[in-house]
This record gives structure tokens, sequence and C-alpha cells, in this order.
């Protein structure tokens, strides 16, 4: 578990410990108009090839295609620590999404290999755990190792990734998979990489650099949009299609990434527009704006551990899951309906809520999904819940984003100073808000509809309602 979870930490970390540090970077490289590309080119490599990394566990197994993932992820940090221009760094921070993108669906791929289902809640709280130290520490770490030399940001990765490979080498080789024989879809493959990447490319452009009705963006719409549906008819005929009809057809699959994509559109637009609200309407500084997000991800760990550990106890584990989105979606309608307040502390409080809440459907979710499928698809099945969960966060970045620039909420700082521009009225604010609350309710209907099945590992005799 510890090496796992240092996996896991190296492929979450670099999703925000690059943010604070790109003013330096743009400084250094040149060619600053290109820096949202060094997030961007992480975010799509690895969103697009998660889904890939659970057939490829299948046939390779689980260790092989871990140290894959894992040495990508490093070559792509030893590229990128000695970038001497913004194109190069750019190109190895889309291998490191290539790598990154293996960690995070292997990680869970794995824990579902190792215990039952019944079981698996129990370590939640270190998952979401690590997600909170990323959260955290990446943005901290990130600028403080800015100020002395950017590329220990990527230098940093070489002795945490060596670690996590020396701890996981020998237990992994006592995880035997059922001997089956597979072949990976590749016709099936590129078109699904490509289908996303345009997706997402569409997505990260659209209203920024270019109109939703640009050429550009409906050339992408369309060209997303083919390439799906030659991804759903290649579904149809291949003769082992990258992701089997038996997985998409389960309801339990299907219901439980569908609500995880809605959770966690309103857990990444959460993050990236909360900041936004805190200096420009209540005016507190880019260092203040992030800390305010301390409550948030306080109550998201503490929710996995309440969830995580209910699973034990409990038959319908889907209840949990329920409840959790409704309690986050009461805490989202009260921030909007006090938006206009300054009180710190209700708004800590008020963050605590949602992060309860939503700390409590991802530990079930994940594990009733798993527990959805026949042992022999759990790669393909976790790879799934994976990547919608990654598209959902790009998904909800943008459709916020679209909600926050109609309403004239500033999105970047102006001036040479750097400030956000201070808005007298919370109203725009507390539309978002009430947007990402009525998310929830969606997951929450979702949830409900989600059928029932008893989790492997414990007797149901011996659990409560």
């Amino acid at each position: 578990m510890f090496g796992i979870l240092t996996a896991m930490l190296l492929a979450a970390l670099d999703q925000s410990i690059v943010t604070p540090a790109m003013p330096t970077i743009g400084g250094d490289l040149g060619d600053s108009h290109y820096l949202p590309w060094i997030v961007t080119a992480y975010l799509l490599t690895a969103t697009a090839v998660a889904p890939l990394y659970g057939k490829f566990s299948d046939i390779h197994g689980r260790r092989r295609t871990l140290y894959v993932a894992l040495g990508l992820f490093l070559l792509g940090s030893i590229v990128a620590a000695i970038a001497s221009n913004m194109f190069i760094l750019i190109g190895a921070r889309a291998i490191q999404g290539l790598g990154g993108g293996g960690l995070f669906a292997l990680t869970q791929i794995i824990i579902g290999d190792i215990l039952p289902p019944r079981e698996r809640g129990r370590y939640a709280a270190w998952i979401s755990g690590m997600w909170a130290v990323a959260g955290i520490a990446g943005p901290l770490l990130g600028g403080t190792l800015a100020e002395y030399y950017w590329p220990l940001i990527f230098w940093i990765n070489l002795p945490l990734g060596l670690v996590a490979m020396l701890i996981i080498s020998e237990p992994l080789k006592k995880l035997v998979l059922p001997a089956r024989s597979h072949r990976l879809d590749g016709l099936g493959a590129v078109l699904l990489v490509a289908a996303t990447s345009a997706l997402l490319l569409m997505l990260n452009w659209a209203g920024s650099s270019y109109a939703w009705t640009s050429p550009q963006i409906l050339a992408l719409a369309v060209a997303s949009l083919a390439l799906w549906v030659g991804f759903a008819v290649r579904i149809l005929h291949a003769s082992e299609p990258l992701v089997s009809l038996d997985v998409l057809s389960n309801r339990i699959v299907l219901t439980g990434c569908f609500a995880l994509f809605l959770v966690s559109a309103c857990n990444i637009g959460l993050a990236v527009y909360l900041p936004v609200y805190a200096q420009a309407y209540l005016d507190f500084s880019p260092a203040d704006a992030g800390y305010a997000l301390l409550g948030f991800l306080i109550g998201s760990v503490s929710g996995a551990t309440l969830g995580g550990r209910l699973t034990l106890r409990i038959v319908h584990v889907k209840r949990i899951s329920i409840t959790g989105a409704i309690i986050s979606a009461l805490g989202f309608v009260a921030i909007g309906l006090l938006a206009d307040q300054t009180s710190i502390i209700v708004l800590e409080i008020l963050l605590i809520t949602v992060g309860v809440g939503m700390g409590m459907t991802f530990p079930v979710t994940t594990v009733s999904v798993q527990n959805g499928v026949d042992p022999m698809h759990l790669g393909v099945a976790t790879g799934m819940l994976t990547f919608l969960r990654s598209l959902g966060s790009a998904l909800g970045v943008a459709a916020l984003g679209a909600i926050a620039l109609s309403y004239g909420i500033p999105l970047g700082a102006e001036g040479a100073n750097g400030t956000v521009m201070h808005m007298t009225s919370a109203s725009p604010f507390a539309v978002l808000y009430f947007t990402m609350a009525g998310m929830m309710i969606t997951a929450a209907i979702i949830y409900v509809v989600m059928p029932h099945k008893a989790l492997r590992g414990k007797p149901e005799s011996t659990l409560v309602e």
C-alpha cells in the first residue's frame, strides 16, 4: 500500500505543483503565451490513456504495466527538468501524462486485486489523504522550489519514483492473475485516444483561445463526434473490444461512472473557482485564497474515511453515496445563499460540509463499480471509471467556466501587480454554487437507481441495513 500510494502521490502532485512556478518558467524559457499547455498537455494525455492501462494490465500483468507507467512518468520528468525551451517542456509534460494516467488507474486496480470489495473502503482515507497532501503541498512546494531552481519541481519525482519501484517490486511478484488470453484492440485504442484528445482540446480552447462558434471549435466538435461514433462501431465489431460489452451493459458500472463524473466535475470546479471567489469578492490574497480550500480538503479526507468505514458495516452501500451527495448539495446551496457574507469561519464550516459529503461518495463508488463486474473485467471497469472521472473534471471546469464568463467573473489576474478585479456582487458566484448543487443532486438521483449488489468479502447477515 505504501508503494502504491507513493506512485499515486507522484501523479496527483504533478497536477498542482507546476502551476505556481509557471511565471518563473515562462520568464526563463520564453514563449510564455504557451504556458497553459504545461498543464493542458499533462491532463490531455493522462485522461486519454487511462482506459488503455486497464486492458494492458490484463494482458501483461499489473507489475509490468505499473513499471511502464512509472518509467514513462520518470522519463518525462527528466526531459522536463533539462528542457531548454517551452516546446520541449510541453512535450515532456505530455510524456509525464502518458505515465500519470496509468498511475491513477493502476493504483485503484491493484488495490482491487489484493483486497475483497468489502475491505477496500478502510483504505479510502489513505487514498484521499494522498490527494489532500498533493492538493496542499503541490502549490506550496512548487512555489518554494521555483524561487530557487524550478527544474527541482521535476527532479524531485526521481527519488519518489525509485522508492515506489523498490517497494512494490517484490510484493507485486506474488500477485497472480487468472491465466486468460487477451489482446489489445489497437484500432479501438487509437480511436479512443483521438476522440478524447479532440474533445479535451475543444473544451480547453473554447471560450478562451477561440469563440464557441468559431470554425476551429466546431471542427474539433465534429471530429470528436465522428471519432466517438467510430469507437462505438469498433466496440460492436471487434473480436475483443477495448471496453467489453459486458462492462458497458452493466448498470452498476454505468451509473457509478456517470455519478462519479458529476461529482468530479464539482470537485475540480470548486477547487478552481473558490479561490477566484475568495480573491475577487472577499479580497483575499492569492496565498490566502489557496488556504481557503483547506476546509474542503479536510472535509474530503474525513468524508472518505467515514464512507470507507461504513462500507464495512452497511449492506446497501449506495445509501452512503446518496447521503453524501445530498449533504454536499445542501452545503453548496448554503454557500450560494450566504455568498455575500464575508465570514471566513462560516465559509470554512460550509466547505467542510461539502467536502465530507463529496468525500463519502468516492470510495463507495469505486468499490461498487469494481464489485459489480467479474474479476476478469476489473482492470477495464476501473480504467473506465478513472477515465470518466478525469473527463468529468475537464468538462466541469469548461462548463462552469462558460457560466463564469457569461456573468463577468474574472478568471485571471489583471494589471502589472497581478491582482484580480474586485466584484461588488456575489450573485454570479452564487449561480456557480447553485449549479454545483444541481450537479450533486443529479448524482444522488443516479445513485438511487444504481442496482444493489452485495459486496464480496463479508456475509450480509453480519451487517446492518
